[in-house]
């Protein structure tokens, strides 16, 4: 059991659903659809405007 749910901790984690949860706690939001696109949306403009080199 222990094993399941650490490995279930490690999904949430990679697929955002961790994130997405301290995101709704940060703004004191509820779960929506269009709140899973504002937060989407703004992961993916961080994760592109950061520039990388070589």
């Amino acid at each position: 059991m222990k094993l399941l749910r650490i490995l279930m901790a490690i999904l949430r984690e990679i697929g955002d659903e961790n994130a997405y949860r301290r995101h709704l706690a940060h703004h004191g939001a509820a779960h929506s659809g269009e709140e899973w696109r504002r937060f989407s949306e703004e992961r993916l403009r961080q994760k592109y405007q950061r520039a990388r080199c070589c």
